[in-house]
């Protein structure tokens, strides 16, 4: 997994509340097996007309936020079913952080185990950054876990356990794998 230590990029908001994880990847496109490929088809049903044309009304398709990297949102993102492709998609899109008012349990977790930071913040403070521009520069400091903008800033609490995994670029293998000589001594006494 690749370390987030500190991200700078843009926003783009998307402030709905409620945003299932059907909307952010539809069930009919989860039948990769790799990891890659899903950022085609996030937010597919808004971000497309029928005729697969993008959807002019659409945030993600607003010629100002082509590079934005960071999703400020409304409350309970990642409800609905537990499907991992909903952070593949978002991470395959390019964003490295969501900023929303809370989340499903288990989108949260499949967020953190692939590398994708789920930011909490209050209302006024999404709306804050919601209204900022499209070429104002955020900075998320996770170590000091800070977002940084052009009109202030704003702290967020995280989980050490999963922060330091964050930062550390490590994933359930990799943590296991650092108690390797362990298991191997472990596997050497109990099976001998």
């Amino acid at each position: 997994m690749e370390a987030f230590k500190i991200h700078k990029g843009y926003s783009v908001p998307l402030m709905n509340d409620n945003i299932d994880t059907d909307q952010i990847i539809p069930k009919v496109f989860l039948k990769r097996i790799e990891k890659s490929g899903f950022g085609e088809f996030l937010f597919d049903e808004w971000r497309y007309q029928p005729d697969r044309s993008p959807n002019p009304d659409f945030p993600l398709n607003f010629p100002e936020y082509q590079q934005a990297t960071i999703l400020v949102t409304g409350d309970n993102f990642g409800c609905g079913s537990s499907r991992e492709h909903a952070a593949w998609a978002l991470m395959d899109y390019r964003f490295k952080a969501i900023i929303a008012g809370g989340y499903s349990d288990i989108f949260y977790m499949n967020a953190l185990k692939n590398g994708l930071l789920p930011i909490v913040l209050p209302e006024d403070q999404r709306k804050e950054l919601a209204n900022l521009s499209a070429t104002d520069q955020l900075t998320i400091d996770l170590p000091n876990q800070l977002i940084i903008t052009p009109q202030g800033e704003y702290t967020f609490e995280i989980d050490s356990t999963w922060k330091n995994k964050l930062v550390e670029g490590l994933d359930d293998i990799d943590v296991t794998l650092a108690h390797e000589e362990a298991i191997k001594a472990y596997e050497a006494e109990a099976f001998f």
